[in-house]
């Protein structure tokens, strides 16, 4: 139940950008934006006239008309009324996602997947005054809450395939506890940084949110960071020998063990020791006895 470290794949070397290559690109950073600025658009007209109107009685022919566009594209952008509420999300999927592949191989992977959740509370940060009344919107109607559920789920998948994909490939096997040890602790990270997300909007969206992310994710790393994460050891400040055959590594010593004196068992064990561990080599020594 151990992080190693994931080699970075060897990179191909790009091929020269030809002048049409560079214009694709640069139409396609347009057409991307043009595609943020609609969709934004339709949320803000969606959000005034849902606390104008009332969520129930707003309709999307209504919402496109405030916006000034058809029905149909309204549609392009947004499946339904609800979906219009967060129009962000998407992209910032995409970018938290970027996060995590650009990481530096030297990085914790919970470090990581922190750095990678700031891009969603940088998405509520860059529009304060649209996050806080769009928060007290979905505590009015449930299917928003539904929407927003739903929304952190991807995060929460994305960040546990993430620190699944950390594991030794090697020990899995039945009865494994990776994948529960990656879902328990990237649902850690989302719940750590949503407890500082709804906080800081019940503030009105004031105060120093990244201290306090920084905060609440240190608390995250100190909990989880030990125990799952060492397969990646720290940098170690002892000199290396410049010569010499090298000194045979120490052997690992048992999570649990135990010494017996008479009728007396004494048990030492590991913090980071899994707790049925602890007990099998316990018991042992007591059949022994």
């Amino acid at each position: 139940m151990q992080y190693v470290r994931v080699m970075p794949k060897a990179v191909k070397t790009p091929r020269a950008t030809s002048p049409s290559d560079a214009q694709e690109s640069a139409a396609g950073t347009r057409a991307a934006a043009q595609r943020l600025k609609m969709r934004r658009e339709l949320a803000a007209a969606a959000m005034e006239l849902f606390a104008t109107k009332g969520y129930e009685a707003t309709t999307v022919d209504e919402i496109a008309a405030a916006a000034g566009v058809a029905r149909r594209t309204f549609f392009r952008h947004f499946r339904s009324k609800e979906e219009a509420i967060f129009p962000d999300h998407d992209d910032t999927l995409v970018r938290a996602e970027a996060v995590l592949n650009a990481a530096p191989p030297h990085e914790h992977p919970l470090d990581t997947v922190c750095r990678g959740i700031k891009e969603v509370m940088k998405m509520y940060a860059g529009s304060p005054a649209i996050s806080v009344a769009r928060y007290r919107l979905t505590r009015e109607v449930p299917t928003l809450r539904e929407r927003e559920i739903a929304s952190v789920a991807r995060y929460e998948r994305l960040f546990t395939r993430y620190l699944l994909g950390h594991f030794d490939e090697r020990d899995h096997h039945d009865g494994n506890d990776d994948p529960l040890l990656a879902e328990v602790a990237a649902s850690a990270v989302v719940t750590a940084h949503n407890h500082v997300l709804r906080r800081w909007l019940r503030a009105g969206g004031q105060g120093d949110v990244e201290t306090q992310l920084d905060h609440a994710f240190a608390i995250v790393r100190e909990t989880f960071g030990t125990g799952i994460g060492a397969g990646r050891p720290a940098p170690s400040s002892a000199p290396q020998a410049q010569s010499g055959p090298a000194a045979p590594e120490p052997a690992a010593a048992p999570p649990a063990r135990v010494s017996t004196t008479g009728d007396v068992v004494v048990a030492v064990a590991r913090t980071d020791a899994p707790l049925d561990e602890v007990m099998r080599t316990i018991q042992k020594a007591l059949t022994k006895g």
